[in-house]
């Protein structure tokens, strides 16, 4: 409760029997509601030397143990997904942009993927032709620059990769399934 100066009394609280306690039911908020809570203070001693020593021994030493996501599949077979999915996203990605045909990635994608791949491209065609003139193509072309690979399981992969197309990134994440021989992309979402 405030007062009419403006300063803050403690909350009371009734017992129940007829009298108030005066201990405070809850603390005294100082902040608005909607702001994040951050600790902006600065952290001013030294790391301790077991984290310091911890951090200089995995800069100087790199080791090729594999990740922990990975199961049972060796890091060879982590290398081809990589590969594959690199792959793969990099034709997605022309396929969107109009510079290659949605009909290469048929035999690779799940029919609701292959659907949407198809209504993208068909949109940048359409987008292309405005009033009967054709818009020349530009000469940047959506390049994969990295691709992060996480197995689920050893016959599912969930991707995510970083494309620049000229001064500008996106995000392509994508799952693939192994079937059979070869891998099927089920997911493809472009960010």
């Amino acid at each position: 409760m405030t007062t009419h100066h403006g300063t803050v009394a403690p909350l009371v609280a009734p017992t129940g029997r007829g009298r108030a306690s005066t201990r405070p039911t809850a603390p005294l908020r100082t902040t608005v509601q909607g702001t994040l809570a951050l600790d902006l203070t600065p952290d001013l001693d030294p790391p301790t030397a077991p984290r310091r020593r911890r951090l200089l021994q995995a800069v100087a030493t790199p080791t090729q143990t594999p990740p922990p996501d990975l199961p049972a599949s060796d890091v060879a077979a982590r290398e081809a997904v990589e590969h594959w999915a690199h792959r793969y996203c990099q034709a997605a990605v022309e396929i969107a942009g109009g510079d290659r045909p949605v009909t290469q990635l048929l035999r690779w994608t799940a029919p609701r993927v292959y659907t949407d791949l198809a209504r993208r491209a068909q949109l940048v065609a359409q987008a292309g032709v405005r009033g009967g003139v054709t818009r020349s193509r530009t000469l940047v072309r959506p390049q994969v620059r990295s691709v992060r690979t996480c197995l689920v399981a050893d016959d599912v992969a969930e991707v995510g990769a970083h494309v620049r197309y000229g001064e500008r990134s996106r995000a392509v994440a994508a799952r693939f399934e192994r079937r059979g021989e070869h891998w099927l992309c089920t997911a493809l979402e472009f960010a």
